[in-house]
């Protein structure tokens, strides 16, 4: 780590990834806190379960935009004032949430609430390849998982507390609250990590670059498409829990809970992998896994198999196989793009949540009160994960190379 680097770490490089971590949790906050409250809220603002599913797809198309913006910004601007503004936005759009008079206006305010909340995604990546890259990169985004992990264990459970005693728009209030705190973490704390500007490149030269490039383009839509079941999972479990398998929303986190645990593990075990398998080959490994699970999600969705406690176990496993996806497909892509780590990271994070946002909205387009239309999502999305890691990457034999992390080469020569 350089010198610049090193000055650039607020209170140490665990300081460093709490924040970072913390900021990255922001999307899994906001929209996993309010998942137990969406039947109540549908009842409340009169409305179907369908059009409120909505908020969660306006969430998404939200982050997705909110990135793509976001990259050049941080790029040209540094890291720590685009962050700033973003989360000033975000506490406005979650109070404009909380206050909401109907459904139509909910999607809309969610997703003024996102594009805020898009600039904490995009940031933490750029930043994590500004300090480091190759295997090391990827054991700081395994690190970030576990962080980010405490998040869909907390908030649902935060969720149900705050809906049995409050109601649901009290929800956003405890959001604005929280992305009030951080703003004022990263006023005070966060450091500028950007490297200096160097070029005149054009964006369409940068763009040209980064979809040219066959070890961006693949892991990219990976992650992508992953992410998308993962969302499409949690469009649909609210509804497939609460009002199918008639879970309490309050005892709702304790499920989704589990689930981020598996993930939180996996990406734990990802840190000792990288160590001795190559990335290109453990991304491949993961995703081949992801498939295999979203089947038994498939299969256990559409015939019923142990009823509420087989759809759990089997959407456990799925979830689970994102801890070792994630973390690999993020550090190849934005290996070879140091320079432009903003624009990289927003492209990879839009990618994500474009895909999110297609996947809910098909969740919610085909509800039909069973858990047959998330299971099919979930399936089709980890076929898409499949086919971009597997079939549609064909690395150039890096596997031995620099861009493995010395480490990670020197393990496996």
């Amino acid at each position: 780590m350089s010198t610049a680097s090193k000055e650039s770490t607020p209170r140490g490089t665990l300081a460093l990834e709490l924040l970072l971590g913390t900021l990255t949790a922001f999307a899994p906050l906001s929209i996993d806190m309010y998942l137990p409250a969406l039947p109540g809220i549908a009842e409340d603002l009169r409305s179907s379960a369908s059009v409120i599913q909505l908020t969660l797809a306006s969430c998404f198309a939200g982050l997705a935009l909110g990135q793509l913006i976001t990259g050049p910004l941080i790029d040209h601007f540094g890291r720590k004032r685009p962050l700033q503004l973003g989360l000033g936005l975000y506490v406005l759009g979650s109070l404009g949430c909380a206050l909401a008079p109907n459904a139509p206006a909910l999607v809309a305010l969610r997703f003024v609430q996102a594009l805020g909340g898009a600039v904490a995604l995009v940031t933490p990546r750029a930043v994590v390849r500004d300090l480091w890259s190759g295997a090391e990169a990827a054991r700081t985004m395994s690190r970030l998982m576990l962080v980010v992990g405490v998040a869909p264990v907390l908030a649902p459970l935060l969720g149900g507390f705050v809906l049995r005693h409050s109601g649901w728009r009290t929800i956003f209030v405890v959001l604005a609250v929280v992305g009030a705190l951080a703003l004022v973490a990263v006023v005070r704390t966060l450091r500028e990590t950007a490297p200096p500007r160097t070029g005149t490149r054009t964006m369409r030269s940068r763009l040209g670059e980064l979809l040219g490039d066959a070890d961006f383009v693949g892991p990219a839509l990976a992650g992508g498409f992953a992410y998308a079941g993962m969302f499409a999972y949690i469009a649909g479990s609210p509804f497939v829990f609460i009002s199918l398998h008639g879970v309490a929303p309050e005892n709702f986190g304790w499920f989704f809970g589990a689930n981020a645990v598996g993930l939180v593990t996996l990406a734990q075990l990802n840190r000792k992998l990288v160590r001795h398998i190559p990335l290109h080959r453990l991304l491949r490994i993961a995703v081949s896994l992801y498939a295999v699970t979203a089947v038994g999600v498939l299969l256990v969705a559409w015939s019923g198999f142990l009823g509420l406690w087989g759809l759990a176990a089997a959407l456990f496993l799925f979830v689970s196989t994102l801890g070792l996806v994630g973390p690999n497909s993020a550090a190849i892509a934005l290996e070879r793009h140091a320079a432009h780590a903003g624009l990289a990271s927003a492209l990879l994070g839009a990618l994500q949540f474009a895909s999110a946002a297609a996947a809910s909205w098909a969740v919610s387009t085909f509800n039909n009160g069973t858990a047959k239309p998330m299971g099919g999502v979930v399936a089709v999305a980890a076929a898409l994960a499949w086919l971009a890691g597997v079939v549609g990457h064909r690395t150039r034999s890096r596997e031995q190379g620099a861009g493995e992390g010395s480490a990670v080469s020197r393990g496996t020569a």
